[in-house]
Parts: C-alpha cells; sequence; structure tokens
C-alpha cells in the first residue's frame, strides 16, 4: 500500500488519498493546490509584501517572539500532526519540530535586526578620502520555499521565519506526504500577528512545487533530493534568480583509536538511527579504526539491545516508523544489495514482522565497502554501516570519497586531532564529538558541498541571503568633480602621477588600504 494515492475527482485538482506510515490505514484526502491557485498565492504575496518590508523590523521580530510563545502552548497538538503523518518516534518530534523550532524564533527574533541594519564601510584607498560607503539589506520580494517530510514543520518554519524577518513573503510547499504538518507553520504566525498573505503554505505534490518555482518568484529555497534540486536550479537559472539547494547527503563519521568508545557508540546509534534514520545529516558510514574495531562494535551490538520500535512505548520509543513506502524500497534495495555483495548483518536488516506499519529494524552491518550501494548512495534509513580502517588518515580518505558532502563527524579525545581531521573532510560541516548538529546551531551558516547542495542558509549568512545587499556610496564634499569630463593628457598624467605616489614611491597606498 502506497503511503498517498492518486483518486478521481470532479475538479481540475489533482486529488490524494493519504495512508497512516504507522498502521497503513486511510487518514485523509489531499487537494492539491494547481497552477491557477500558486498564481493566486502568489500574486497575493506580491501584493501583501511591500507593506510588510515597510514594517519595522522590531515590529517583525515580535510576531517571532508571538510564535514562540503559542509554540510551547500547541507543542502537543503540533506533536500529535507530526507523529500521525509520518510515524517519528515523539521525543524525535519534540527534539526537532519544537525545540529546534523555539532555538530558531528565539535566536532570529534577537538578532534580526542587528543582522538586517544599515551598515558604514570604510572605503579604501585615496577614494575614501572623498566617499562614504554604506549597505542596506533589502528584501528580494516573494520567496518560493519546497520543503521535504523528513521535518515536516521545522523546515517550513526555520526558513520561513529568516525570510519574513527579513521583510520578504513567502509561498511554501510541504511534501504530500506530510501536508498538514508543513501547513501548522501558516497558522501558527496567522495566530501569532503576521499580516494575510505574508506567508502561504499551499497543500499539493511535485507539480505545486514545480508551478512556484516557475511562477515569478523571486528566490527558492529547497530542500530535497538531488534530483529534484537539478531541475529546481536549472528552472531557477532560465529565470536568473537565486536559489539555495540543500540535497541530503552519505555522511560519514570518524572513530580514531583513542575516542571515547562509549559515547562513540551512543553516538553512532544516534546518528543513524533519529527520526528514523531520515535525517539529511545522518550518519551513514562509519570508519573505525582496528585497535579499538572489536572494541567498538561490541559495545554498539550491547547498546541496539536496549532500543525500542513501536509506538506503544510513547515517550519511550527510540526509532519510528519510515515516513513513506518508497524510502522503505530504497532502504530494503540497499540492504540487499550489501548483503548480496557480502556484508555482515549483525542486527535488524528486515521490516519488523511485529509490527503493522513501515517498521524497518534499527540495522548493524559490517564487511561493507564502498562497493555497495550503500555506502555510495543515501539510504536515509535506521541502518548502521561500520568499516575496519587500518588507520585515521584511511578513514579521512574513505569519508572523502563520495559524491556527498553535507556534514560528518569525528570521536577523539584529543580535541586538536578532531579539529584537524573535521577541516580536512570535504563536507558542508562536522562535528567533534558529537552527531551531525550543525543545522541544529541557529548561527552556524548550513550548506552542502559536492552533490549535496548549493549555497547556504541560517545564521546571519542565510537571513541575509533572503535580501539584496546594496552598496550606497556618499560623497563626502561636494564641489567640482574631480574626474569630469573633457578628458585630457593633462589628466591622464596626473592619474599617473598619483598611482605612482601611492603605490611605488611611498607606503601610503598600503596604510589607506
Amino acid at each position: 500500500m502506497a503511503i498517498y494515492e492518486p483518486i478521481e475527482s470532479d475538479d481540475s485538482r489533482r486529488h490524494l488519498r493519504l495512508r497512516s506510515p504507522l498502521t497503513l490505514e486511510p487518514s485523509g484526502e489531499l487537494v492539491c493546490a494547481n497552477e491557477e491557485d500558486v498564481a493566486a498565492a502568489i500574486a497575493l504575496a506580491r501584493q501583501a509584501q511591500p507593506a510588510w518590508a515597510a514594517t519595522p523590523i522590531r515590529e517583525r521580530a515580535k510576531v517571532a517572539e508571538r510564535a514562540l510563545k503559542l509554540l510551547l502552548e500547541r507543542q502537543d497538538e503540533i506533536i500529535d500532526t507530526v507523529v500521525a503523518e509520518t510515524g517519528k518516534a515523539r521525543t524525535d518530534a519534540m527534539s526537532m519540530e519544537i525545540f529546534s523550532v523555539a532555538d530558531s524564533l528565539c535566536y532570529y527574533a534577537k538578532h534580526a535586526q542587528d543582522f538586517l541594519r544599515p551598515r558604514k564601510r570604510r572605503v579604501p584607498g585615496i577614494v575614501g578620502i572623498a566617499k562614504q560607503l554604506r549597505i542596506v539589506y533589502k528584501p528580494l520580494g516573494v520567496i518560493g520555499l519546497i520543503t521535504p517530510w523528513n521535518g515536516p514543520f521545522v523546515l517550513v518554519m526555520n526558513q520561513a521565519v529568516q525570510a519574513i524577518l527579513a521583510g520578504n513573503a513567502v509561498v511554501a510547499k510541504g511534501s504530500e506526504v506530510t501536508p498538514y504538518s508543513a501547513k501548522l507553520a501558516e497558522t501558527l504566525l496567522r495566530d501569532a500577528g503576521l499580516p494575510e498573505g505574508v506567508l502561504q503554505v499551499l497543500l499539493g505534490d511535485g507539480d505545486t512545487g514545480a508551478a512556484i518555482v516557475r511562477g515569478g518568484v523571486d528566490k527558492v529555497s529547497f530542500t530535497g533530493s538531488v534530483a529534484t534540486g537539478r531541475k529546481v536550479a536549472e528552472a531557477c537559472a532560465s529565470q536568473l534568480i537565486p536559489c539555495t539547494l540543500e540535497l541530503g547527503g552519505n555522511d560519514a563519521m570518524i572513530v580514531c583509536a583513542d575516542a571515547d568508545l562509549d559515547r562513540a557508540a551512543d553516538g553512532a546509534w544516534l546518528g543513524s538511527c533519529m527520526n528514523t534514520g531520515h535525517y539529511c545529516c545522518g550518519t551513514e558510514r562509519i570508519y573505525v579504526v582496528e585497535s579499538v574495531y572489536d572494541e567498538f562494535l561490541r559495545r554498539v551490538l550491547e547498546k541496539g539491545k536496549q532500543i525500542k520500535q513501536g509506538n506503544q512505548h510513547g515517550w519511550a520509543e527510540d526509532v519510528g516508523a519510515v515516513f513513506w513506502d518508497r524510502q522503505m524500497a530504497i532502504i530494503e534495495a540497499h540492504v540487499e544489495d550489501a548483503r548480496d555483495k557480502g556484508a555482515t548483518i549483525h542486527t535488524g536488516g528486515r521490516r519488523n514482522p511485529d509490527l503493522p506499519g513501515l517498521y524497518y529494524e534499527p540495522t548493524v552491518m559490517t564487511d561493507v565497502n564502498h562497493d555497495m550501494d550503500i555506502m555510495r548512495l543515501e539510504t536515509f534509513g535506521p541502518v548502521m554501516c561500520i568499516q575496519k580502517v587500518a588507520s585515521e588518515e584511511e578513514a579521512l580518505r574513505l569519508a572523502n570519497d563520495s559524491e556527498f558532502g553535507l556534514n560528518g563527524n569525528v570521536w577523539t579525545k584529543d580535541k586538536d586531532k578532531g579539529y584537524r581531521l573535521a577541516a580536512a573532510i570535504d563536507t558542508g560541516a562536522c562535528s567533534v564529538n558529537d552527531m551531525a548538529l550543525s543545522y541544529g546551531i541557529p548561527a552556524a551558516p548550513f550548506g552542502g558541498r559536492k552533490q549535496s547542495g548549493l549555497g547556504q542558509v541560517n545564521g546571519k549568512k542565510g537571513m541575509r541571503g533572503y535580501c539584496h545587499e546594496m552598496p550606497i556610496v556618499i560623497d563626502r564634499f561636494g564641489g567640482k568633480m574631480p574626474n569630469a569630463y573633457p578628458n585630457s593628457v593633462k589628466s591622464a598624467e596626473g592619474m599617473r602621477k598619483m598611482m605612482d605616489f601611492l603605490w611605488r614611491k611611498t607606503p601610503l597606498g598600503r596604510w589607506l588600504a
């Protein structure tokens, strides 16, 4: 049974029947916004945006502050919706969809005014004697936001809040797998006082998202697959509009000989299985130096015996359901490919036979290598792949032997060595002695290398990425322009003498730079 499937309808919109990943029972119907709906939403956003941009930043920030208060009041309702649509463990829903959103709202409400205030910049060189430079941050206009099913509430909220506080309007679409979790973002911010039209979350599928991308927005922020990300990039390039793309990964974990193995084993389980492994920065490849390999594996397998799966555990559940039947098919195919090529499966490696929904057992496998799909492609499931290596240098080489580069983690008691190894990994970010945390730290710019994406979101850079950084040059003194027409031999000779004086005969040019 598919999580969603088309059903016949009497109108021009696509209708989808939804099913619960927890039980596979029908859970509702989704009516997808069509091109006309998208065009109307973008028109409304375009109409609402100028007044919102003219609203003082401090007043915009108050909307985020009120949203934070409402979020905490409504957290159980939001968790219930997210769990019903995704099947994720309740604690994962709280940490990803509530805690992270609260942290983000607090951070951007506090710092938006500082990030976006006009700035004076010193003009270097002799020109600086006569000119002033100021930088202003002007909102781009209407932002198209396309988000996936693994973080259906947080991924809308986090990017929408940055774009909105920067003075833009946003037309967003969540996944058809989790439409109503995404829609909660619009409801929350509207109830917090956001004017009508400034954030609209449309319900729809891939065709709805394509209509947003092609609908005349001023920037697209997309999170999803590499294949769809390429299409988004091509569409944006043809329109000469910017985009940011976060396209997933196949992240590596390096366990050094001097690692705290107990902490590292905990980190391996959390990094591999948090959010049922549906985490773009999730740990998918683990390289362990051979001198500690056996002990690390022993601790991993021992800790795995305590992991609970199934929605009967409530807040004590560790690993939830797979959110989407298509992802289940990918997980199964990657595990079977590895099994066929010689991998050893110590635990898991199958659907959970005791549960009715899309549950895949937490899996540990060894004897893996880079000939296997599971070590080269994004599996996006609760699977831990552990490879023995001779040295940290080999681990680093293998970590970088990937077409992806989103995140990673290094485990060692020597923090300086951890820093050096982390800096040498060709990835968008890296953590030392913890699972990948960069997206969960609002101040950290987030983005991937290689096939993992284009551009960065979050932090000061992310918020400013929803603006045009406009330089304004102001003359200090007035009077006659020194370079006014007509040109002459005399003026050219004067320029030569000035350059000679500044950069050859005296250190004045360097001093003014």
